[in-house]
């Protein structure tokens, strides 16, 4: 009777300068045990300092590896066709100059956006205006309604990006966090057709 075994593409890897690739390491397989351990030991790639940052690897090579040992077996794909091998290198120790640097670049730029959009609403305006209309006099700097408004606009910086520091504020994800997943989304689908030899082929005239 010949034997299915059903594998699934995991979407990403990480690896090691010089790190073999098995199976087991792209995917998931549901198969007998005693065959499943064998499949998943078999070495697909071995990563070299050639190959950079990033290595796609298709699903199509995988079962043809597979083949190639184990012809009679029913192969049912699913889920991802395709999986990124990303290779970390050692990373860099940590600067405090350029952390400060950064620091500072950020603080500033968001000050000065901030008071850019007060300075074109004209919120000082505004302030005094609600202040005359809740007490019925004119006060050029109204901080009774000032000071609320900085430390409430501190709070719902806080409360938007859903983050205290490294304390997450509760299980939602921040705005911030979605486009963050929906830019890396679409950075892995341009790696995918990009760096896969074999999605895209070359026709020459003559060959």
């Amino acid at each position: 009777m010949e034997e299915t075994l059903y594998i699934r593409m995991r979407h990403k890897i990480l690896v090691k300068p010089n790190h073999t690739v098995t199976i087991g390491n792209l995917a998931q397989i549901i198969s007998s045990e005693s065959l499943k351990e064998k499949i998943e030991n078999m070495v697909v790639y071995h990563v070299n300092m050639s190959d950079k940052n990033i290595v796609v690897i298709d699903v199509m090579t995988v079962i043809d590896k597979i083949h190639s040992t184990y012809p009679a077996i029913d192969i049912q794909s699913i889920g991802p066709t395709q999986s990124i091998v990303e290779i970390e290198y050692r990373k860099r120790k940590f600067s405090l100059v350029y952390f400060i640097g950064v620091w500072l670049l950020l603080f500033i730029g968001a000050a000065l956006t901030i008071m850019n959009f007060h300075e074109d609403v004209s919120m000082r305006e505004v302030h005094q205006r609600i202040y005359f209309i809740i007490t019925g006099k004119h006060n050029e700097k109204p901080l009774l309604l000032q000071i609320p408004y900085s430390f409430g606009l501190g709070l719902g910086m806080i409360l938007f990006f859903n983050h205290l520091f490294k304390k997450r504020i509760n299980e939602e994800p921040s705005p911030l966090e979605v486009e963050m997943f929906n830019y890396q989304q679409d950075l892995d689908r341009y790696v995918m057709l990009k760096e896969n030899k074999e999605s895209v082929k070359k026709l020459h005239d003559g060959n």
